[in-house]
């Protein structure tokens, strides 16, 4: 059984930081790509940020280019996402997905499997 478990969302104020994590379990997460996306209420969930199943290759949604950097370590079975910098507009539930393949992508269709997510507020 596939397990994905967000951990470190939480209350911070304009100009702060978070870093999220992931921890995977049941797949073979080293031959996974991984996501993150996020959703606010009343609002499609959107795609944040991937990371290849060797890390060496990231994609980023313009809003959080140069803010936000995702990165895994394979030998814990987890992905991070470091948001710095962060908005009022960035306040979101955030989930970690896991996606069918080895390619970075940014389609939410591609994701099969999805963490239950983890609350970010920021605060203005």
């Amino acid at each position: 059984q596939v397990q994905l478990v967000e951990s470190g969302g939480g209350l911070v104020q304009a100009g702060g930081s978070l870093r999220l994590s992931c921890a995977a379990s049941g797949l073979p997460f080293s031959r996974h790509a991984m996501g993150w996306f996020r959703q606010a209420p009343g609002k499609e969930r959107e795609f944040v940020a991937a990371i290849h199943w060797t890390g060496a290759s990231t994609a980023y949604a313009d809003s959080v280019k140069g803010r936000f950097t995702i990165s895994r370590d394979n030998a814990k079975n987890t992905v991070y996402l470091q948001m710095n910098r962060l908005k009022p507009e960035d306040t979101a539930v955030y989930y970690c997905a896991a996606s069918a393949g080895w390619a970075v992508t940014n389609v939410r269709q591609r994701y099969d499997y999805w963490g239950q997510g983890t609350q970010v507020t920021v605060s203005s």
